[in-house]
């Protein structure tokens, strides 16, 4: 047997005729996975009015067709991490990506709102499986160092083409076919990477010893963020006093503190307290949570100025989305070669300093009476930025953590980055809407251009304050 089919590192096997072109597919088919989960985020969005008026929804729970992916997807990544770990990351990678292609399947043939947002859930669940499974995948069979660094930036551009493609290719699928359709494509791609993972993917290594699932932990973790996302995301609709918000913080609070509990006797634990121990990864977890509570929530109010303020129909934007997403593409490269040549402390740190310039910029841009011509500078430098932060915050996540334990330390960093997202844009939506109420017409446009202005300025702050925890970082690789 091969290193590759036991699951040594890529870049750690001995040359062999194909073992190129075997890490070059393999890397291909990774990138693909998380183009399809950045795809499916946005892909929907399009469709949405559409959806509403198919399938009877009333105003107040159409937004469950997203809400309902948000929620069990930041519910389960650890979960979905810890079982790459334990079950193998080639297994859950084709399980998640079967989710996806059964989900989509009902998606499409819903016939009414429950249906439909089930089938968002399971979606979500498999996102969940299926982004620690991907990033763990690429942790475990490129050598940590330069090949890693590359292959995590060609990743992070897949991600980033995935979301402009999902703007696209919902306006364009709606329009043609209706929206079954951005369900339906789903099937098509899981489909096409569930036949190439068997062939390409090397076989999960043996395990020597067994290891428990520490399902107590499981249990606790899932339910406990699973709320904690539902809190986070609802309460700003639902109002933060509501009987069922402050029931579901109650309860995942209680039930974080029980997985806590459980993780310290457990003798073998769902996620090790001990790896809270591994610097990098620490800081990595806390440069996500702010990554996505700043750059995370700029797509939101950039939809919002397109075409509330500017009148941009649908498919307009996602063509305007072009731009940043080529942006934080091409960052992702330049991150690469920054991590590879100087260090991740660095390149965190240049990044920020790039994106929170651009993202300053981008206010000025952000009037009511601007252009988009005015807007793309501040989105081309911020989206450099994005790009260059979000390859070195995964280098960071995965330095020094053992190959066995790639899933569960990619599920930590990436529930931070969920649940940062959910608490960045709550805080900033919040404080930019709060001078528009019983505004209408052209003094409404205005107001919510200044809002948007200053949620640019808070996003461009934060970024500077995630600086801070990036110095907490070694100046030079180790």
């Amino acid at each position: 047997m091969s290193s590759l089919d036991q699951g040594a590192p890529l870049g750690a096997a001995t040359p062999q005729a194909g073992i190129g072109a075997k890490r070059g597919a393999t890397l291909a088919l990774l990138a693909f996975a998380q183009l399809i989960i950045a795809l499916d985020l946005n892909i929907v969005f399009v469709a949405l009015p559409e959806i509403g008026t198919s399938l009877g929804f009333s105003g107040q729970t159409l937004q469950w067709v997203v809400s309902a992916y948000t929620v069990f997807t930041g519910g389960f990544l650890l979960f979905g991490g810890r079982a790459a770990d334990l079950i193998g990351q080639r297994r859950i990678f084709i399980f998640a990506l079967w989710l996806y292609a059964l989900s989509s399947v009902v998606g499409g043939l819903a016939w009414s709102p429950a249906v439909i947002i089930a089938a968002r859930a399971v979606q979500g669940i498999g996102g969940a499986f299926l982004f620690p499974a991907t990033l763990s995948l690429i942790n475990r069979l490129f050598a940590e160092g330069p090949e890693r660094n590359r292959a995590l930036a060609v990743w992070g551009g897949a991600g980033a083409s995935g979301l402009t493609l999902g703007s696209l290719a919902g306006g364009f699928l709606t329009s043609a076919f209706g929206w079954p359709s951005v369900f339906y494509v789903n099937v098509l791609l899981a489909g096409i990477a569930i036949i190439a993972a068997f062939a390409i993917i090397p076989r999960d290594p043996r395990r020597l010893e067994k290891r428990s699932f520490d399902l107590p932990g499981a249990l606790t973790v899932t339910a406990g963020a699973t709320l904690l996302v539902f809190t986070l995301v609802q309460g700003p609709e639902y109002g933060w006093s509501a009987p069922s918000i402050v029931m579901s913080a109650a309860l995942a609070a209680l039930l974080l503190i029980a997985f806590g509990v459980i993780e310290a006797r457990s003798t073998d634990p769902l996620m090790p307290l001990r790896l809270f121990r591994n610097r990098s990864l620490v800081t990595s977890m806390t440069i996500t949570f702010l990554y996505m509570a700043t750059f995370g929530a700029l797509p939101y109010f950039l939809t919002m100025l397109l075409q509330t303020v500017h009148g941009f129909t649908a498919l307009q934007t996602g063509l305007a989305f072009l731009v940043p997403s080529v942006a934080i593409a091409t960052g992702t490269q330049i991150g690469e070669r920054l991590a590879t040549r100087y260090s991740t402390r660095a390149t965190l740190v240049s990044g920020m300093v790039i994106g929170a310039a651009g993202t300053a910029m981008m206010v000025f841009g952000a009037t009511a009476a601007s252009s988009y011509a005015a807007l793309a500078p501040g989105l081309v430098v911020s989206g450099i930025g994005q790009g260059i932060v979000w390859t070195a915050m995964w280098i960071a996540a995965a330095s020094g953590v053992h190959h066995d334990e790639q899933g569960v330390a990619s599920g930590m960093a990436s529930t931070t980055l969920n649940v940062g997202n959910a608490i960045g844009m709550a805080a900033l939506i919040a404080i930019a809407n709060s001078h528009v109420g019983g505004l209408t017409g052209e003094a409404l446009k205005v107001a919510v251009a200044d809002g948007i202005q200053l949620a640019f300025w808070l996003a461009a702050a934060g970024i500077v304050v995630s600086l801070v925890f990036a110095m907490v970082l070694p100046k030079k690789p180790a």
